[in-house]
């Protein structure tokens, strides 16, 4: 990248000197001067920038004349100001001066130093507002005056830095303009917030964008957990972050910690290459975790040491990798119910329940049912013209009345159906038959028979006692075979064995 240097005249105007300038001592070349010649030739600026005002303009000229030695090219830019002590007068000129600048950067930009020992005490108090406030992105130099400098010096010239930031009016400005941007982008986000309790919800999820806390989402299957979480990213000052989401219940548990943490070149069979993990991939943004209740008990304890220490370590990896990562997990499970049962961690649990945000399933919110069908017909356009589907009232009503098992995710495809099969407008006829009919299929689970009250042998006890512990197994974790399987300390055949033993007893 160029460098250049921007600065004004130090050899005063034509005529008289002011009567407050003091005589300069023998042999000093001023500021600027002794600028370059305390910079490295290996450092030398490309382009410098003299500013003077017309009064001054003679003297100038002369200044870069003797900076040309040291500098590739040197600009004289008058300034149209009577009185350099005008600050009003001079920020009218300097503000376009550096959008002048920064437009005929080269396509590298800049790499700016402003010199501030130079100009009246106006101008540089005006340089250090424009560089504080972010007009100017430059680095401040001053040049150590030379009645100050003991001889020999190591470095006259020293770097001027102000934490500006650290002012309090200025960090609750910061973290008010955070809120304010953070709520605009949330009025952006796709989730529709029409009924009492998504409003309520997204008036959370508004402050807890704010915090750093990890957040657990609770929900019903469909019901839009990803959404909320993709909210909370982009409400929170980690927007510019990515956001990276995985399914854990998707996964086996060897290829689920690969995916999470990494893996090193020869980890095992297959791994030939090194691999970032979503952690590592999530550095700096929101990492999702969807289905956090079918992990195992050793991703688990893998997943607690990331949250406590701020660090992965790949698979087959020694080294330690630090991640800056928010986590946000969601499960439709009743995970206080697996720590009873040991079946998920309690330490990881209350960890991941920084913030606890309960998402209504859609029967709760009926009131967003005409939204969310304008939302949906809208993607489904695929590009082309919104369509426009009227609903007929009757319609409508066996939509609020259906208690909808599978959420939002159900009513988007009963949407996306209409938008193929109706032509002007959809009506009961048009529904799908468990809508009109106004209830819902009953969930489908493995069919499990409760062992007799009273076994006679102790065969018969140890039979019943092992039907009693695949049942609550199964309700543990909704009748996934797999994660039923591992907990009980099983093969999956085994288990499906032992299901179709019991069912045809």
């Amino acid at each position: 990248m160029k460098r250049l240097l921007l600065t004004w005249a130090d050899r005063g105007v034509d005529g008289p000197a002011p009567a407050h300038h003091g005589a300069r001592p023998a042999g000093d070349r001023g500021p600027v001067l002794r600028l370059l010649d305390e910079t490295d030739r290996r450092a030398r600026y490309h382009r410098a920038v003299v500013l003077t005002i017309p009064s001054g303009r003679t003297r100038a000229h002369a200044l870069a004349r003797d900076m040309a030695a040291q500098v590739g090219a040197v600009d004289v830019r008058e300034v149209a100001v009577d009185d350099p002590s005008d600050y009003a007068g001079l920020w009218r000129q300097l503000v376009p001066l550096v959008a002048e600048l920064e437009r005929a950067a080269p396509s590298g930009g800049w790499k700016i130093d402003v010199l501030l020992s130079a100009g009246t005490p106006q101008a540089q108090t005006l340089w250090v507002i424009m560089v504080q406030a972010a007009l100017l992105h430059a680095r401040m130099l001053q040049v150590i005056p030379a009645a100050f400098v003991p001889h020999p010096h190591p470095r006259a010239v020293r770097t001027v830095t102000l934490d500006v930031e650290g002012f309090p009016e200025i960090r609750v400005l910061r973290a008010e303009v955070a809120r304010l941007r953070g709520e605009a982008r949330l009025r952006d986000a796709r989730l529709i917030a029409g009924s009492e309790p998504m409003r309520a919800l997204l008036a959370r999820v508004a402050r807890v964008a704010q915090s750093e806390l990890p957040v657990l989402v609770l929900g019903e299957t469909g019901a839009g957990k990803e959404l909320v979480a993709r909210a909370i990213h982009d409400g929170s000052a980690r927007a510019e972050g990515p956001f990276v989401a995985e399914n854990c219940g998707a996964l086996a548990e060897s290829v689920l910690a690969s995916e999470l943490f990494g893996h090193e070149a020869a980890a095992f069979t297959g791994a030939t290459a090194r691999h970032r993990g979503l952690f590592e991939q999530a550095h700096g943004g929101t990492i999702f975790l969807d289905e956090i209740g079918e992990l195992s008990a050793q991703v688990q304890a893998m997943l607690l040491r990331v949250l406590q220490e701020g660090t992965v370590r790949r698979v087959g990896g020694e080294q330690p990798v630090r991640v800056d990562v928010r986590v946000i997990a969601a499960t439709h499970r009743d995970l206080p119910l697996m720590v009873q049962t040991g079946a998920f961690r309690d330490d990881l649990y209350y960890r991941l329940r920084g913030v606890t945000l309960q998402v209504p399933p859609l029967r709760e919110r009926v009131a967003d049912l005409p939204a969310m069908i304008k939302a949906f017909l809208h993607d489904a356009s695929l590009g082309r013209r919104p369509r426009v589907l009227p609903v007929t009232a009757a319609a409508m009503r066996s939509l609020a009345a259906y208690p909808w098992p599978g959420n939002v995710r159900e009513l988007r495809s009963e949407v996306q159906r209409w938008a193929v099969f109706c032509d002007d407008q959809v009506d009961v006829s048009d529904l799908a038959p468990e809508i009109r009919g106004g209830a819902a299929a009953p969930a489908r689970s493995p069919r499990w028979r409760e062992p007799a009250a009273a076994p006679g042998t102790l065969a018969d006890a140890v039979h019943a006692a092992e039907q009693r512990a695949i049942s609550a197994a199964l309700a543990v974790y909704g009748g996934n075979l797999a994660r039923t399987a591992r907990a009980l300390g099983i093969e999956r055949n085994t288990l499906k064995r032992k299901l179709k033993a019991a069912r045809s007893e």
